[in-house]
């Protein structure tokens, strides 16, 4: 299997990249960023690119590809609204469709979010763009789509946030997330469990397109 990811220096991608490096079946990883993510491992190649929508640029190098696994995103928080639609929805698009040309088999799986609206008419800004990337990634040719919601994910093994609040947040509940998912085991996801439930999805499909956060927990554990 050989995977594109995306958001590689991120939380959640640092996590999915653990796991791809780690699993037998994942036999090279294509790491495309804005930033090198530090790793030096013989499965990875990376590609540090200022403009990760440049077609001319990157559309040759995204070949000979199984999957991707887009990690890639920004908080809306403080955020310019059209800024935040041209990252969450116009970037997410230009790089799938950069895709779809030379890799009509391969299995497309985004990070989305709880909550998402698939309806694109709710009140929640942030949650009618994703259900707008989400809706029209579903409507591309791809081999599959699958759409990961997690809601509150837990970093393990040394894994922080970029961002400096988050990793103060994290570090002071890591306690009390570790218990609340003994006791609540479908509604905090580990950064571990997404980055194995993207490979198992890839390698076995899933019933549904979208995987909420019981699905990417029961899923990841397997």
């Amino acid at each position: 299997m050989r995977v594109l990811l995306l958001g590689a220096t991120g939380m959640i991608g640092q996590g999915v990249l653990r796991e791809c490096l780690r699993d037998p079946a994942v036999t090279a990883v294509l790491s495309l960023g804005r930033s090198p993510t530090g790793v030096v491992d013989p499965k990875l190649t990376e590609i540090v690119h200022p403009d990760l929508g440049d077609r001319a640029f990157l559309a040759p190098l995204l070949t000979g590809l199984d999957a991707c696994f887009f990690c890639l995103g920004v908080s809306s928080v403080r955020l310019p609204a059209t800024e935040y639609e041209r990252i969450t929805y116009g970037l997410t698009i230009a790089v799938a469709e950069m895709l779809i040309a030379a890799n009509p088999l391969l299995t497309f799986i985004y990070v989305s979010g709880q909550g998402t609206d698939s309806t694109e008419h709710g009140r929640s800004h942030w949650a009618r763009v994703k259900g707008r990337t989400e809706n029209q990634l579903r409507a591309m040719p791809f081999k599959g789509v699958y759409l990961f919601r997690p809601g509150m994910v837990q970093p393990l093994h040394g894994i922080t946030s970029r961002t400096r609040l988050y990793r103060v947040l994290y570090a002071l509940l890591a306690p009390l997330l570790s218990a609340l998912r003994w006791l609540f085991p479908h509604t905090i996801t580990t950064t571990q469990q997404l980055g194995r439930a993207m490979i198992l999805v890839v390698r076995d499909g899933y019933p549904t397109p979208v995987l909420e956060p019981r699905d990417l927990t029961r899923l990841g554990a397997s």
